[in-house]
């Protein structure tokens, strides 16, 4: 199954009229590792990311293992090898992340949500400082994206659709962490952040 089609017929599923937006259009450098990073506010997050990457492009994501549970994603996910990754062990934790890596230099991104969990209050949450340790050490490229309207799409915390939802990605502009040191994660946390609470605070 290819991971675009999956995605479109989950946007199809429930008649979302969405739309991309970006800063700086994805122009990907051979050799280089991509990391995009954006808001989490529904499962429906997944499919409106995989409308803003390249043609081409491949795509993966680090996804909590509680979500392989769920129809329809559970399927996607395990299809698509996403990496699993169980939050209460740290030693796995830290398997998945070298997952992650093996992957990257393959020429896969992948996409790390730096909440953690989603947001039941529609606030962008604390970010979690795991993700930025990989992007460092990979010295990869950050893609800031923020998310509208999912939560109206798949609420939180539910199984309801809500069917013509207006949704919007907004790619921000990339940075580069190969200018970062790990003593100044916390300092590229904020850029990442300030970015993506912009680029997500209301449909256009």
């Amino acid at each position: 199954m290819q991971l675009d089609s999956w995605a479109k017929q989950l946007l199809e599923l429930i008649g979302a009229n969405y739309k991309v937006e970006y800063n700086v259009p994805i122009e990907l450098e051979t050799g280089r590792s991509y990391i995009l990073m954006s808001n989490h506010q529904s499962y429906y997050d997944i499919p409106l990311l995989y409308m803003t990457i390249p043609d081409k492009a491949n795509l993966r994501m680090i996804a909590k293992k509680e979500l392989y549970r769920i129809p329809l994603w559970g399927r996607g996910l395990k299809t698509a090898e996403f990496i699993s990754i169980d939050r209460s062990d740290h030693e796995k934790s830290m398997e998945s992340m070298e997952t992650a890596k093996e992957k990257m230099k393959s020429g896969i991104m992948i996409y790390v949500a730096p909440e953690g969990t989603r947001s039941r209050d529609g606030k962008l949450g604390e970010f979690k400082k795991g993700g930025f340790l990989l992007a460092i050490q990979t010295e990869s490229i950050i893609i800031p994206i923020g998310l509208r309207g999912t939560e109206k799409a798949m609420p939180p915390d539910t199984w309801d659709f809500s069917l013509g939802q207006k949704l919007e990605a907004h790619v921000g502009t990339p940075i580069d962490t190969a200018n970062f040191s790990i003593e100044e994660r916390d300092t590229l946390m904020q850029e990442v952040r300030n970015q993506i609470l912009a680029l997500s605070k209301k449909l256009g």
